[in-house]
């Protein structure tokens, strides 16, 4: 009999979250696991052709947002129906809870809650229904995971991740896909028509508020006055993507900012660039700093983000109020000819993508009865 876990997430497209969940489905001896989704978007997701051809299953249901009673009424009758005893709800905000609520009263068993962030930087009245989230709804969820410390004590409190209650589940990567390709570098570079003397600034992420893409922008036009021979390469897209090209052009710098739309090819495109800058507002566990770490990348990150993202020595943590023109000083400082193997470092910190998994199974299957 097949094991199988619905996960409640919006969507599955290119996100941390969502790739997070991918990395660990691809580990999965889906003979025995399989993961389903529940989303809430209507138009096709990024990951969904990958979902289906191993074997997951997609539900669409509404938002809690659009129809709180039809939320709970289909994620009812999709539990009830499946007969799901273990739901994973992908969340950041304590009241995201609240639809474990509805699992366990559909039936289900197990009720695990992954953290994805550490803040939600959308002032007190969101902050303010996190606290009540917790305080309603913390009874119904029987495993609590996350990222980062960071992550842990926001998604959950102090108090649950320092009496041990919370684990940390690293975002980890494939050791056999993430490492620096030289031959990729090449054909990226080559793709987008960039010298192999230009200093290839990069960046992946979504273009939203929390990614501070504006300050990216800033940061990078200090870079072009200090080292006329760059480009910025942009990976993602987004709501602000259109701002941010605005904003390139105002700054004189539209011709030597690349946005480059969601790639599949990641570990080349990361191989390619020549310093990683992040100047995230806040973050759980950010995938692409790991990722960037595992082809070698040195990477010049906010000190919102958690020191446990540090796992190589190729992290530096800058204050985002510091000067861009010091954000640019301390990334050009950063590039390097060489590209250090990181596979050991990822080992010994547990950050390769089998042993998280592993951790997945014991702790989101734990032997109950799934729908086959």
């Amino acid at each position: 009999m097949t094991k199988r876990i619905l996960c409640l997430i919006s969507c599955m497209n290119a996100g941390g979250a969502e790739t997070f969940l991918m990395k660990l489905y691809r580990q999965l001896d889906r003979e025995k696991y399989q993961m389903d989704f529940c989303i809430n978007v209507k138009e096709k997701c990024f990951y969904e052709d990958e979902i289906l051809a191993m074997g997951g299953r997609i539900f669409r249901i509404p938002s809690k947002s659009e129809n709180r009673k039809e939320f709970a009424r289909q994620l009812t009758a999709i539990i009830q129906k499946e007969k799901y005893s273990s739901v994973l709800r992908i969340t950041s905000n304590a009241m995201g809870f609240m639809d474990l609520k509805i699992a366990k009263k559909a039936g289900a068993t197990l009720c695990a809650a992954r953290s994805s962030n550490s803040s939600d930087g959308k002032g007190w009245k969101p902050w303010l229904a996190h606290r009540l989230g917790r305080l309603l709804y913390n009874c119904y969820v029987d495993v609590k995971f996350a990222p980062s410390d960071l992550a842990a004590k926001y998604t959950f409190g102090e108090a649950a991740y320092n009496s041990g209650k919370v684990s940390i589940l690293h975002n980890a990567v494939d050791l056999g896909v993430f490492h620096y390709d030289a031959e990729g570098r090449t054909a990226i570079r080559s793709e987008l028509g960039i010298d192999d003397s230009t200093v290839l600034v990069g960046h992946v992420g979504r273009f939203d508020p929390q990614k501070n893409h504006s300050q990216l922008i800033s940061i990078y036009a200090e870079i072009a006055k200090q080292q006329p021979d760059s480009k910025l390469l942009l990976v993602g897209q987004g709501k602000l993507q259109q701002q941010a090209m605005a904003q390139a052009a105002d700054l004189g710098i539209a011709d030597r900012v690349i946005f480059a739309g969601i790639r599949s090819d990641i570990p080349k495109v990361l191989s390619a660039m020549d310093v990683f800058v992040f100047p995230s507002l806040y973050e759980g566990m950010p995938n692409t700093v790991i990722e960037a770490q595992a082809t070698g990348l040195p990477c010049i990150i906010a000190d919102t983000i958690t020191r446990e993202a540090d796992i190589t020595g190729l992290v530096q943590y800058l204050p985002l109020e510091l000067e861009d023109k010091l954000w640019a000083e301390e990334a050009l400082n950063a590039v390097s000819a060489q590209r250090r193997d990181t596979h050991g470092d990822f080992i010994k910190n547990k950050y390769d993508i089998q042993s998280i998994a592993d951790e997945f199974v014991a702790l989101c299957f734990a032997g109950e009865d799934f729908a086959s």
